[in-house]
């Protein structure tokens, strides 16, 4: 059985952590917004849930352009969350009930009301303060043009002019203006923050948009032409390590930096990359003397079909291992649709549009959806590795596609004037009771409307209820626990079509069936399954874990 204590500093190898998206979690004040004081009072949830760790979404000062993601101070709370002693408050609670904080940091860009960023538009072009930034001058006869082609992944062009003519890099909205890792002040901070958070017990860190922040600023900036400015595609068709501002080798220098921070304190802390590059690129990133772990998002992105399934654990294994790391597995997110939802639609579906017809186009059978999403989610806790976990998903959550566009908050609705929907559906406030005006969300209304139909959801619905996805999430993290050792799988041979049969130990097997007729059920003992068993086969959408 993996030691999952804090005397143990490989915890985070074999780890399930819950990620909390603060402003939807609990709202103890009243204001319609999660905060600090209502994640601790609700942290007897995780406890009882059974996860190591929580990692906790930006809480940080901020206007919300960006869902939290645009921080003006990274070193303290944003009030409308509570205070610093709020955070202390709540990481040693957390703390007392044995679950490790990891926090998210985000060190690519800062909000504009950043006083950095306030100190460069007064100080003027050329001045030290601007050099924080990526601020250049415009192309075209009066500068009137952008620097170069670089796009915004939230839509748009990636700088926006200020009124003396320069202008700045901002490779998400234009209220998160990117910072210049060339800088050694930026750098320097940066390893403050991380101090910082350290000191006050945090024990790891999510590193937002790890693979963005070296850029090529060799003059004169390069555009990138028909590339396009995101994805996996773009960087496939260069070099490794080449595109100007995505995955560049210089990249690796920086964190190699932190890892000297991190191994300062026992037990070292541990990181994690958001990076959306290549898998054997994003094994760079996991490597022991930078972060440790990466998101696995080439699994996220698979979707509900067994052949693509294995050959995608296998390689993330694989690649893993090459670089002496833990896989990671993880089924949704705050950036993505929710899996009960995601994983009923048929391969090259259009999300956006999906989103856009409300969720209509085509229809998602609900009851079928948690069936397949539970399904997944045995299979994910079955595998070697880290599970991260959304909050909502052990509910059962659907994605709420029908929200009308009045109260939509992300800013990828705006910027792209109204062509995609953005990620509001997957960040609905949870339910925790029946009733109340926003099923024990809060004592008044949520910041986003919660559908009618999440009272059935809700944690007071589920608890100790026989069958429910939260007692089978429970069930499941109990039983993982136990068995969970090693960080390898065998595949058996000779599994129907359809259906993926792996061995862990000798005391754990996993059975999954995607698939869409009932197989014969491999004889063990069952131990856990994520629907009904009958008459001695297993149904289509339907996971079972056998000893």
């Amino acid at each position: 059985m993996t030691d999952h204590s804090s005397r143990n500093p490989d915890w985070w190898r074999q780890a399930v952590i819950y990620q909390v998206y603060p402003r939807s979690f609990a709202d103890a004040d009243g204001d319609g917004l999660g905060d600090l004081k209502g994640l601790t009072d609700r942290l007897n949830h995780l406890a009882a849930l059974g996860v190591d760790a929580l990692w906790l979404s930006p809480f940080y000062p901020s206007e919300l352009a960006d869902g939290g993601y645009d921080v003006a101070d990274h070193r303290d709370v944003d009030p409308r969350l509570g205070t610093l002693d709020d955070f202390d408050a709540m990481a040693a609670e957390a703390h007392r009930l044995g679950l490790k904080v990891i926090v998210d940091i985000v060190p690519n860009h800062t909000s504009h009301r950043h006083p950095w960023f306030r100190e460069a538009l007064s100080a003027g072009p050329g001045s030290p303060a601007r050099d924080r930034y990526v601020f250049r001058p415009g192309r075209g006869t009066d500068g009137e043009l952008p620097p170069t082609d670089w796009q915004s992944v939230f839509g748009g062009s990636a700088w926006r002019r200020v009124p003396d003519g320069d202008w700045y890099l901002h490779l998400f909205a234009p209220e998160q203006p990117d910072l210049n890792w060339d800088n050694e002040q930026v750098r320097a901070d940066l390893r403050t923050t991380l101090r910082f958070w350290s000191d006050r017990g945090v024990d790891g860190f999510r590193i937002d948009v790890a693979h963005g922040l070296a850029k090529d600023l060799t003059e004169p900036l390069r555009d990138v032409g028909d590339l396009g400015a995101t994805g996996e595609e773009a960087l496939e068709r260069l070099a490794p390590g080449t595109h100007p501002y995505w995955d560049r080798d210089e990249v690796h220098e920086i964190y190699r930096d932190w890892r000297k921070v991190f191994d300062a304190y026992s037990p070292p802390r541990t990181a994690v990359a958001e990076a959306w590059v290549p898998d054997a690129r994003r094994a760079l990133y996991a490597r022991p003397d930078e972060l440790g772990q990466a998101f696995n998002f080439e699994y996220l992105q698979t979707g509900w079909d067994a052949d693509r399934l294995r050959e995608v654990i296998t390689a993330s294994l694989a690649t893993a291992h090459t670089v002496g790391a833990s896989a990671t597995w993880v089924l949704s997110n705050h950036d993505v649709v929710r899996h009960a939802s995601r994983l009923m639609l048929a391969p090259g579906t259009d999300e956006n549009a999906w989103l856009l017809s409300g969720g209509h186009a085509p229809e998602v059978d609900a009851p079928a959806g948690l069936r397949r999403a539970r399904a997944a989610t045995l299979l994910m806790l079955a595998l070697p590795g880290s599970a991260y976990l959304y909050q909502g998903e052990e509910l059962g959550l659907p994605e709420v596609a029908d929200l009308p566009v009045s109260v939509l908050q992300d800013p990828v609705w705006e910027q792209t004037g109204h062509v995609r929907k953005g990620r509001d559906g997957c960040r609905v406030p949870l339910p925790w009771t029946r009733t109340g005006p926003s099923y024990g969300f809060g004592p008044g209304a949520a910041w986003l409307p919660q559908p009618p139909y999440f009272s059935a959801y809700a944690v007071q619905a589920q608890a100790a209820t026989e069958g429910s996805t939260l007692e089978l999430y429970r069930t499941a993290l109990r039983l993982r626990r136990k068995l969970q050792e090693g960080e390898t799988l065998t595949w058996v041979p000779g599994a129907p079509a359809g259906v993926l049969h792996f061995t862990r130990t000798d005391a754990w097997r996993c059975v999954a069936n995607l698939s869409g007729e009932p197989v014969p059920l491999p004889p063990g003992e069952v131990l856990l399954s994520s629907g009904p068993l009958r008459d001695g086969r297993l149904d289509p959408d339907t996971t079972v874990w056998l000893g």
